[in-house]
C-alpha cells in the first residue's frame, strides 16, 4: 500500500480484520469440509481484556484444522458445545476416535453427545497425551500470531481476529490447495478474489 502512495495505519488494518476475517471464514466454510475419522481435541488459553479465556481447537491426525471455538469457561458445557460445532461442520463424516487430554469435561461431553444421538456410540474416546503433541505445537504457531496484537479488548474482536488467523493458517497448511488449483487460477489471491466475486 505504501508503494502505491496509500497511507494505512494500524487502526485501519484492525478494522479490516474485524470486518473481513469473519466473512473470509464464512466464505471458505464450504471448502473447509474435510473427511476425518481421527480427531485431536484440546484447548489453549488467550487473554481477553486481561482475563484468561479458552480457545478450543480440533485438528485431524495429519494436522489439518477442523474447527475452533472461543469460550469464557473450561467445562463440560463448553466442551460439548465445541464438539457439537465440529460435528455439524463435518456433516456426515463422524469420527471413529476422539483424542483429548485428561480433562474430565471431554468425557462428560462425549457421553452426552452419544446419549443424544449426535455422536455414534462406537466412537472411541482416547486420552493419550502424546497423541496431542501435534495439536500443542499447532497452538504455539497460532499464539505466535496472536502475541503481537497486544491483547484483545472483547470476546467479539478476539473471535473475529482468531477466525482470520485460523483461516490463514489453513491456507499455509495447504488445506485449500486442490480448490486453489481447480477454481482459483493457481494462486491464493485468485481463489480469495473468486470467493468475494472479484474477477480480473
Amino acid at each position: 500500500m505504501g508503494e502505491r502512495g496509500v497511507a494505512v495505519g494500524h487502526t485501519t488494518l484492525y478494522r479490516w480484520v474485524q470486518r473481513y476475517a469473519p466473512e473470509l471464514e464464512k466464505r471458505t466454510l464450504w471448502y473447509q469440509n474435510r473427511i476425518s475419522f481421527s480427531w485431536r481435541v484440546a484447548e489453549t488459553y488467550i487473554r481477553v481484556k486481561g482475563q484468561w479465556k479458552y480457545l478450543y481447537r480440533a485438528i485431524d491426525k495429519e494436522g489439518a484444522t477442523l474447527d475452533f471455538y472461543l469460550s469464557d469457561r473450561r467445562n463440560a458445557k463448553a466442551a460439548k458445545r465445541f464438539l457439537a460445532k465440529v460435528l455439524r461442520r463435518s456433516r456426515d463424516w463422524t469420527p471413529r476416535v476422539i483424542n483429548t487430554d485428561k480433562n474430565p469435561a471431554y468425557g462428560e461431553a462425549i457421553a452426552e453427545l452419544k446419549k443424544e444421538g449426535l455422536l455414534p456410540k462406537e466412537t472411541r474416546h482416547r486420552q493419550v497425551k502424546y497423541l496431542n503433541n501435534r495439536l500443542e505445537g499447532d497452538h504455539g504457531k497460532l499464539k505466535r500470531l496472536i502475541k503481537p496484537t497486544l491483547g484483545f479488548q472483547s470476546m467479539k474482536t478476539a473471535y473475529a481476529t482468531i477466525k482470520g488467523f485460523e483461516v490463514m493458517r489453513m491456507f499455509k497448511k495447504g488445506q485449500f490447495r486442490l480448490w486453489i488449483e481447480a477454481v482459483g487460477g493457481g494462486t491464493e489471491a485468485s481463489f480469495v478474489n473468486r470467493l468475494f466475486g472479484l474477477y480480473a
